[in-house]
């Protein structure tokens, strides 16, 4: 494989730029804070992609360090390789919401699918763990001699164990056993206990709620209230009404001088004899025989007195009585008689007619007073006595009205009194209801922690099963890792000595043309006359010898691919301008892909020319 050229849309400080890469070797030359880094990161994260971290973690992470400074928008771009004679083009857009990838094959004219067994093919048989651990390759990272001999050490027993350079198999297992301890304390034993007291709460609880007592009938008794308060308003003004016209027609009684239907029957009915009285009386008076008796007996009266004083004076010699044949003691008694009998006869005539007159003077007051009274007019006749009589009947169906009225009344009052009790028991009930709606919220709030708890808890017990996953898996690794690297001579780890060992001869010029790993992770170096442990040779050295293994394993692990460029990212810092020399001859002829080159000097792009060695300058 080799890279033809690549466009950044937008990535870290660069935006909207082109770089094109030539077979063989490249020299990407740029001063420190170019972009060489960059550069070479964008087309990692265009081989493999570019995923943004979770939690924290996104803040440091590569999608946040390479984040466009111009546009963010646009955070993306494409890479052209060719791969077995056919020209692909990989476009990505590394945005988080709109993340994509497309790589179309330019030779046939067709969108390919990014199956993994294409990806595979198309990247050579490489991850991006082995990528970053094989042909991309910077300068040993460890800062004293003794540090990078247990580096390499790890590095060949990675290798020997798993054929994977991104473990530290040392440093893997105290980190595994770490982690192990690290989770048996994260481990909650009483998290399946306060389970299942929590899930026996949650269904007391709802078997509680359950409960009638606990249906929510507030509503109802609200709208209850409200309608018995609407009757009681109505009770009560119809109530008023009536003591209102119950007051009015007693005042009007009253001011008739009536208490009740008595007092006007009595009164009328006194009325009525009055007026039949004051019409007899009147008649009666009216009549002037009973004047004409009374004056003939008066008359006669006084004739019998004349008649009496005459036989009187007569004495024994009255005539009329010797004509008559009668005592004159007897004439003059009967005389006498008769003027007594007259006299009182007309006394009692005169006084009766009086009487009679004296009555109906005072019959005729009192109707003039009854008449005036309730009619406002005195006059004495038939149809007064009739409008009497009619003024009589409303004031008794008045008194009637005002009976029924208060009958109303006191039903009213009943009723507003049984309606008062209703609303008071609505009261009530509403009370109960808000207490019990309370104690309802109260226990469901206590059902909602309850239920937040258990849902807790479910994640933490999901959590100690994975926690026992991971410690299950974690001893499955220390396990494996014990059983392989008793088996450090095995195959795999031959054929990395022998492919390393074919390597350190042309990096080092015939210097050291072999390696050897022992059973306890010893390195030595091959020469004629001994073997010499790493740890006695230079940091220039053991930068060369971490070289030749990451080649070496890059060849092992492309085996049946094409193989992808070499990158040296300021691999040769530690080198001198000797061991650069060799190198870079060495890379040149041993090496027939494309390889390129990052560097911060000059010295590489002058070696090549001054060894007429044919390389693509790329300035950044």
């Amino acid at each position: 494989m080799k890279l033809l050229d690549l466009h950044i849309s937008g990535f870290g400080k660069f935006h909207d730029r082109d770089i094109t890469f030539e077979d063989g070797l490249n020299v990407v030359y740029g001063h420190n804070e170019t972009g060489k880094s960059t550069l070479h990161t964008f087309i990692r994260c265009m081989l493999f992609g570019l995923e943004r971290g979770r939690g924290r973690a996104a803040k440091n992470d590569l999608y946040s360090k390479y984040e466009p400074w111009e546009n963010k928008a646009v955070y993306g771009g494409r890479l052209r390789l060719e791969q077995d004679g056919t020209v692909y083009r990989i476009e990505r857009n590394f945005q988080k919401d709109q993340k994509s990838l497309s790589i179309v094959n330019e030779t046939l004219g067709k969108e390919m699918e990014p199956t993994g067994a294409f990806m595979d093919q198309l990247l050579c048989g490489l991850n991006e763990i082995s990528y970053t651990n094989t042909i991309s390759i910077g300068q040993l990272k460890s800062a004293t001699d003794s540090g990078m001999v247990t580096e390499l050490r790890n590095f060949i027993a990675n290798m020997n164990t798993s054929g994977n350079m991104a473990l530290n198999i040392t440093k893997a297992t105290a980190h595994l056993k770490a982690r192990r301890k690290e989770f048996e304390r994260q481990l909650e034993p009483d998290a399946a206990r306060s389970y299942a007291s929590l899930v026996s709460e949650i269904r007391g609880i709802e078997k509680d709620i359950s409960a009638p007592e606990y249906e929510n009938q507030l509503l109802t008794y609200q709208n209850m209230r409200s309608q018995v308060n609407r009757l009681l308003n109505e009770k009560q003004q119809e109530r008023e009404s009536l003591l209102q016209k119950i007051a009015k027609g007693r005042q009007a009684l009253e001011g008739a001088q009536f208490t009740d239907e008595t007092s006007i029957t009595s009164y009328q009915a006194e009325a009525l004899n009055t007026y039949s009285k004051y019409q007899l009386t009147r008649a009666a008076s009216e009549k002037k025989s009973r004047t004409v008796l009374a004056v003939i007996c008066l008359i006669l009266s006084v004739i019998f007195v004349g008649t009496s004083g005459y036989l009187a004076a007569l004495g024994t010699d009255n005539p009329l009585a010797q004509t008559l044949g009668i005592q004159p003691l007897l004439l003059l008694l009967g005389s006498v008689a008769a003027l007594c009998i007259t006299a009182v006869l007309g006394c009692i005539l005169l006084l009766n007619s009086k009487r009679l007159k004296t009555e109906t003077a005072m019959n005729s007051k009192i109707l003039q007073e009854i008449f005036s009274r309730h009619l406002g007019d005195s006059t004495i006749s038939d149809e007064a006595l009739t409008a009497f009589k009619a003024r009589m009947e409303e004031f008794l169906r008045l008194s009637q009205i005002l009976v029924q009225s208060e009958q109303s009344v006191q039903e009213k009052a009943s009723e507003i009194t049984a309606l008062q009790e209703q609303a008071s028991t609505c009261d009530d009930a509403i009370s109960r209801q808000q207490r019990t709606q309370w104690e309802l919220e109260k226990k469901l709030d206590h059902l909602a922690r309850c239920k937040d708890q258990v849902e807790a808890l479910k994640q933490t017990l999901a959590e100690n099963e994975r926690i026992r996953e991971e410690i299950t898996a974690i001893d499955l690794a220390l396990d494996t890792m014990t059983e392989l690297s008793a088996t450090i001579r095995d195959s795999f780890g031959l054929y990395l000595n022998k492919t390393a060992s074919d390597l350190i001869s042309g990096i080092t010029g015939g210097i050291y043309n072999s390696m050897s790993v022992d059973e306890n992770l010893n390195i030595f170096m091959n020469t004629r006359t001994k073997l010499v442990p790493v740890d006695q040779v230079s940091s220039g050295t053991m930068d060369q010898i971490y070289l030749a293994l990451r080649l070496a394993a890059a060849k092992l692990i492309q085996s049946g691919h094409d193989e992808m460029p070499l990158i040296f990212d300021d691999s040769f810092v530690l080198y001198d301008d000797d061991r650069l020399k060799t190198a870079l001859k060495w890379l040149a002829c041993a090496f027939d892909g494309q390889i390129i080159i990052f560097t911060c000097h000059q010295r590489e792009a002058q070696m090549l020319t001054a060894n007429q060695v044919k390389y693509h300058l790329i300035t950044m």
